[in-house]
């Protein structure tokens, strides 16, 4: 966990998964997103993906994990985030999601983050967040 006072621009932290089929399934059960291209393999083939994806909220979650117990850590609140889902995530990709500082505001107790999933070099999902740190 850290003070709002340590976090400085250019810090970062990452997390890595690798997608499974169990974890799409427990998403689409979750979210209640069914979307036949997330869990249905002969629909999914005839798609332009040509078989089933990841949902995209699947691995921008990753990012709350980050947050929540990286940096900053405990107790923060997510204030914002936006997102653009630039390529898919098939099963058994491994997602590594980073977070970025950009700007801290300590008049506010907000920090800013530039947002990323990557899969090998690619980038899968970009965007920005917001997170506001309570005072303890």
């Amino acid at each position: 966990m850290y003070k709002l006072d340590d976090i400085k621009v250019g810090m970062s932290a990452s997390y890595s998964q690798t997608i499974t089929d169990a974890d799409i399934k427990a998403f689409a059960d979750i979210s209640g997103d069914k979307n036949p291209v997330h869990i249905d393999e002969t629909y999914a083939k005839e798609s332009r993906f040509e078989k089933r994806i990841a949902h995209g909220m699947l691995s921008s979650s990753f990012f709350s994990a980050l947050f929540g117990t990286k940096l900053p850590g405990y107790g923060c609140i997510y204030v914002g985030q936006n997102l653009k889902f630039r390529k898919p995530v098939y099963i058994g990709d491994i997602v590594t999601a980073t977070i970025e500082v950009t700007l801290v505001d300590i008049k506010k107790r907000r920090v800013y983050f530039n947002t990323y999933c990557k899969v090998g070099k690619s980038k899968v999902i970009t965007g920005t967040a917001e997170i506001y740190i309570p005072e303890r």
